[in-house]
């Protein structure tokens, strides 16, 4: 039963105060071991690999078509790997693979890992903006961003890989889908987000420590972007779940 219920078997609806999302690049074989057999990572010219740090303000979260005055507002963080994933029905979905999830109320803890796979812990996160400085800090979570919000036409981070914003926009997150993978059952569960009115505005970085990051200890992981999207409405559908059959073309090498 308590399989089951991780298994998204309900939508979920909440609004996105913000979202901002810094995303590092890494050679992909640095990532290869992260993320599990039936996914590939989503690369650019099949040599860099991503993974996101996203931080996101939510408000009235809750089950989908219930009112919004039974919703409960958290701060979530997750780090994701961007991924690529091919149905049995032969399409190809980009998406993201959770390494790990935090947020700053138990309540979302408890409740998240009883209706997902994400294995949400409880940290501290205080953050504020004043004079367009968005600041974000966690003694916990060993993290402390700061984001200049007031910057109209920012920089891209130095030694990104990406040679514009244009370019650099197709890695500012979140996907259309989340995965999740049963091994032993060969279970692929498929979490698909529904948007409105998506516009990530990108932003300048002043600071960037994130201590999942230095954990992970990748070689040459560098800040690739950085974006932000603010006042948006989402919604998860149910989960739905199929069999990995692998495929030939598969490329994890």
């Amino acid at each position: 039963m308590s399989s089951f219920l991780q298994d998204h078997p309900f939508a979920v609806s909440a609004y996105f105060e913000s979202s901002l999302v810094l995303t590092y690049a890494v050679k992909k074989e640095e990532l290869l071991k992260y993320i599990p057999e039936c996914l590939e990572p989503d690369t650019l010219h099949d040599e860099y690999a991503f993974i996101a740090v996203a931080m996101v303000q939510t408000r009235s979260l809750r089950p989908k078509g219930f009112p919004g005055f039974l919703g409960n507002d958290f701060f979530l963080l997750g780090y994701r790997v961007f991924v690529k994933y091919h149905t049995n029905a032969g399409k190809r979905l980009r998406g993201l693979y959770i390494l790990r999830s935090q947020t700053n109320k138990r309540k979302m803890q408890t409740m998240g890992n009883i209706f997902t796979h994400y294995n949400y812990s409880t940290i501290d996160v205080d953050w504020s903006i004043k004079n367009d400085q968005y600041k974000i800090h966690s003694d916990l979570g060993k993290l402390n961003i700061e984001v200049d919000l007031g910057n109209q036409s920012p920089s891209l981070p130095t030694g990104t890989p990406f040679t514009d914003w244009k370019e650099a926009r197709r890695y500012a997150g979140p996907l259309p889908f989340t995965f999740t993978y049963n091994q032993p059952k060969k279970e692929v569960l498929i979490i698909e987000g529904v948007r409105e009115n998506w516009k990530p505005r990108p932003v300048e970085v002043l600071k960037h420590e994130v201590g999942f990051i230095d954990e992970l200890n990748l070689p040459g992981a560098i800040l690739a972007n950085a974006f932000i999207i603010e006042n948006i409405p989402y919604y998860w559908k149910k989960g739905r779940k199929e069999t990995w059959q692998p495929q030939e073309n598969l490329s994890r090498v």
